[in-house]
């Protein structure tokens, strides 16, 4: 069972999230919370697995929050961000802050409980197309001497051709059908990415690739 907290300052749309996503039966709403200083709370007090996260609120906004919360702990809770504007500069200060991902309030209800069953898996929900744009502006070129660089230098040639898949939005049974290895092999390799390149998880590795040069935009 997915332990879930629903925050955001609408008091309507927490009821709505929580009617949709309790009524699913591997999903338990957990608790509610109205601002990113609740949601800190409220996240330590239940322990949940995945943390629904509205960005702009009172007080305390969801970026600031998400970063107080994955701070706790690298496993869980998973923050998935909530967002009305898909290229809102909010939702990528949210990805780097350490969300797993971000769905958008309109899709579906299906969508947005199969959204929380990927990010509590471990996986990251972030559509390639539009995290491509929205690091776009962001992409650099590594300076040699930077830490980042002495980082993706021990990545062995397997680790780097995979963090570029994974960079491409390929999950890790695409990975491993494209390379014709076992899904198990990818998903140990993508943990042996994400240790050394000291990220918590594949959005925050496929953020590094863009923000270092290591992958640009219209790659592959």
């Amino acid at each position: 069972m997915i332990r879930l907290l629903v925050v955001d300052d609408d008091a309507l749309v927490r009821s709505g999230l929580r009617t949709l996503l309790q009524a699913e039966p591997d999903i338990d709403v957990v608790g509610e919370a109205a601002d990113g200083i609740d949601a800190i709370r409220r996240a330590a007090e239940l322990d949940p697995d995945v943390v629904l996260m509205d960005v702009r609120m009172p007080r305390m906004d969801g970026i600031e929050a998400t970063r107080a919360i994955v701070a706790r702990s690298a496993e869980r809770p998973r923050v998935l961000v909530v967002t009305t504007f898909e290229h809102d500069d909010y939702v990528y200060d949210a990805l780097r802050a350490g969300a797993s991902g971000f769905v958008l309030k309109r899709v579906q209800p299906e969508e947005l409980a199969q959204a929380v069953r990927i990010v509590a898996d471990g996986e990251s929900l972030v559509f390639p197309q539009l995290l491509r744009r929205l690091v776009e502006r962001h992409t650099g070129v590594i300076d040699p001497r930077d830490r980042r660089a002495l980082l993706l230098a021990d990545l062995t040639d397997r680790e780097a051709e995979i963090l570029r898949m994974v960079a491409r939005g390929q999950s890790n049974q695409e990975v491993a059908d494209e390379l014709v290895v076992a899904v198990h092999t990818v998903k140990t390799h993508v943990a042996r990415i994400l240790a050394k390149l000291e990220v918590r998880d594949r959005t925050q590795a496929v953020i590094f690739a863009y923000e270092t040069g290591f992958v640009r935009p219209g790659d592959g």
